[in-house]
């Protein structure tokens, strides 16, 4: 096996959690952190994209780590958790949630559209950081 195959096959179900946990973390301290900055410097209405989009991230992060739980309970042939179903309808939903979230935010909060969308990179650019270093250790 090359180093490459080797390095993701030692990777584990619990790591990959605690990337996901780290991630939510990571874009909600991010991302209270913008937003009180952009408050400060713009306008409420600005920090309420950027708050916004935060949510939608580390929901979206969330969303994504219950979806990994199933698929990685299906690929190990364990028994399907208890609500898999329901994650799987949820997963789907929440696009429609959130979609709905972005543009009620467009139109009640009147704030910058560049906030929101910073907002919503958030949850990239922390699951790039959090898979870098994972990687790297």
């Amino acid at each position: 096996m090359s180093g490459e195959q080797q390095m993701f096959s030692d990777l584990t179900d619990a790591d990959l959690e605690g990337l996901l946990h780290r991630a939510i973390r990571n874009t909600l301290i991010l991302g209270v952190v913008a937003s009180l900055v952009i408050w400060k410097a713009a306008s409420w209405r600005d920090a309420a994209m950027m708050a916004t989009g935060t949510a939608i991230s580390a929901a979206s992060i969330f969303e994504w780590r219950r979806l990994a739980r199933f698929i990685a309970a299906k690929m190990d042939n364990k028994q399907t958790p208890r609500g898999s179903a329901f994650a799987v309808v949820f997963f789907v939903l929440r696009l429609t949630v959130f979609a709905g979230a972005i543009y009620v935010s467009l139109k009640c909060f009147r704030g910058s559209a560049v906030a929101l969308l910073c907002g919503l990179a958030l949850a990239v650019l922390t699951l790039v950081w959090e898979a870098l270093r994972l990687l790297r250790n």
